[in-house]
């Protein structure tokens, strides 16, 4: 059996985040929730994330208004507020660790999802940036999502799957997708894989230059290419 990690971006929603955590409950599936801190200002949606969170979810950082990638803004302090402010509404919903997930623009991975900005705040905070490596497009294709889903989790040893709880209808199909991965052999666990933490506890882990907009601060530790 092979490990699967399910995340979900852009909540919390007042109607498919209970659709999700249900479905994830039945299952006896931890995952990670990575929420807009904008959403968070509505005191039922910060309920939800509460109620993910007491029963055994992870909440993360998704950044204060998910409008552009931090790499493309054109305000210096952008990723100081979009992170800072995040971090300060989510309050006592952050867990042992402090979990900060960028905006990709459609799930891309290149050098728009972070400024210097946002690699000073992350290492100053003592963040881990979780990145993915799944993306079956769930707000494209809501209805057929779960076969591009198992088609890439096939292609990686430790699969990160980025979903979203949002009112796109994506979310119907979660049950059936959880369903065919288990019977394909595929064992669901609530950690990352390493490969996809680019900064742990504030530790740039390798080459972060094809994640940043301008080349990253040099710093001892970079072993390793991730």
């Amino acid at each position: 059996m092979k490990n699967i990690t399910l995340s979900f971006d852009n909540g919390p929603d007042p109607e498919v985040t209970p659709q999700v955590l249900d479905i994830l409950a039945t299952h006896g599936i931890k995952a990670t929730f990575f929420v807009v801190g904008d959403k968070l200002r509505d005191p039922a949606r910060y309920e939800l994330s509460r109620r993910a969170k007491v029963e055994g979810h992870w909440i993360g950082n998704h950044t204060f208004n998910h409008l552009v990638p931090l790499g493309l803004s054109r305000h210096r302090a952008a990723s100081a507020f979009e992170i800072g402010r995040t971090q300060e509404l989510l309050g006592d919903l952050v867990g042992d660790r402090k979990l900060f997930r960028p905006f990709g623009g459609g799930g891309h991975i290149n050098n728009a999802l972070l400024d210097q900005g946002a690699v000073e705040q992350l290492r100053e905070g003592l963040f881990t940036c979780v990145l993915w490596n799944v993306v079956p497009r769930d707000w494209e294709i809501p209805g057929e999502w779960p076969d591009e889903a198992m088609r890439l989790c096939a292609k990686e040893d430790w699969p990160l799957v980025v979903l979203h709880d949002l009112t796109t209808g994506a979310m119907d199909q979660l049950e059936s997708f959880i369903i065919e991965a288990k019977a394909s052999g595929m064992n669901f666990v609530q950690e990352f894989p390493e490969d996809c933490l680019p900064i742990i506890d504030g530790e740039v882990r390798g080459s972060i230059s094809h994640i940043v907009s301008a080349s990253a601060p040099k710093h001892a530790r970079e072993e390793r290419h991730v």
